[in-house]
């Protein structure tokens, strides 16, 4: 599964959804992780009420299960959870490496009803069509 972090250095989950200058996605599984992409975002960040700035943001984890952030407002995470994203907030910064390696012991561990759910985003059956014969 794809999984988001809002960060401002690449390193940590230090950014609020909205103002990250960074998004840092990862593919995580039971058998490790393994960074896919990291989308950078300019312009004016800060908070003033302007949602245009969160469309190029969703864009970029729409194939994630989790995204972890600082900090998310309101509308941020209904329009994440509108994509089927599980927002996940640190409390404070803390390392990407961390959060992957603590989530890999919980996948393989028992996860929860909900992480499991995540784990299937993506992988839906491809092939609606075949009880129709």
């Amino acid at each position: 599964m794809k999984v988001a972090f809002a960060t401002q250095d690449l390193k940590r989950v230090d950014a609020h959804f909205g103002w990250a200058k960074n998004i840092a996605i990862y593919d995580v599984s039971t058998t490790g992780y393994n960074l896919v992409k990291e989308v950078q975002f300019d312009g004016e960040l800060h908070e003033d009420g302007n949602e245009d700035k969160l469309g190029p943001k969703l864009e970029a984890i729409k194939d994630c299960a989790i995204l972890y952030v600082a900090a998310i407002g309101g509308s941020g995470a209904a329009r994440v959870v509108a994509q089927n994203i599980h927002p996940m907030k640190v409390n404070e910064p803390e390392a990407i490496t961390d959060l992957l390696a603590r989530l890999g012991d919980v996948l393989n561990g028992s996860p929860p009803p909900w992480l499991r759910k995540a784990m299937m985003k993506g992988h839906e059956r491809s092939n609606d069509f075949d009880d129709e014969v």
